[in-house]
């Protein structure tokens, strides 16, 4: 008989890492781990991470095996990223069709994305302040990818001219963060058939 696995979808605060723990005590003192928002069973483990500093939508599974497909599976990602500056035409096109980021000391051609300026989103409140139009305007976009680089949307918007500023994870194949709060943590049926 297969064994049943169990699936969660997370709004994962600022401040938080991607991971349960750390073995490193330096790090497990200092830092604030995905264990520290919920009784998770044993054997869980992230989809995918966002860094400390971006928020909003983690999958959680005790399938590993789904944990790789979904990585691996180029299913969309769509982030809602805050970015320094008022964004140009030019740029939103340079994003849609690929710019080069560093990725481990390489120079790396992102995929074709999906990429366009939007109202300001309805979220939940930073804690930690993020500056204000007193210091110049800022944008919001939608970007959606189907590649997952270390720290790429920043990378990507940085490269372009316009750094980002707060980044939030909205929606993985058709799971979307909808109403949850920082640190909500809700069960899932399933997570396969909405992902892959």
């Amino acid at each position: 008989m297969a064994k049943s696995h169990t699936h969660f979808k997370l709004y994962k605060p600022y401040g938080y890492i991607s991971q349960m723990y750390s073995n490193d005590e330096r790090q497990a003192r200092k830092k604030r781990f995905l264990k520290d928002l919920y009784n998770f069973p044993d054997g869980i483990m992230p989809i995918g991470r966002l860094d400390e500093k971006s928020e909003g939508l983690l999958l959680m599974t005790t399938d590993g095996k789904l944990s790789n497909t979904v990585n691996q599976s180029g299913i969309e990602k769509e982030y809602y990223t805050l970015v320094d500056g008022a964004i140009t035409n030019e740029a939103i096109e340079t994003l849609c069709n690929g710019v080069k980021i560093g990725v481990k000391g390489e120079k790396y051609l992102t995929k074709p994305c999906k990429a366009k300026q939007i109202d300001t989103p309805s979220l939940p409140t930073r804690k930690k302040k993020i500056r204000d139009e007193r210091h110049g305007p800022t944008t919001w976009i939608s970007i959606i990818i189907t590649e997952g680089k270390f720290r790429q949307v920043r990378k990507m918007t940085s490269a372009v001219g316009f750094p980002t500023l707060r980044l939030v994870r909205v929606r993985i194949g058709d799971i979307y963060l909808e109403n949850l709060q920082p640190g909500d943590v809700e069960t899932l049926s399933s997570i396969a058939s909405a992902v892959i």
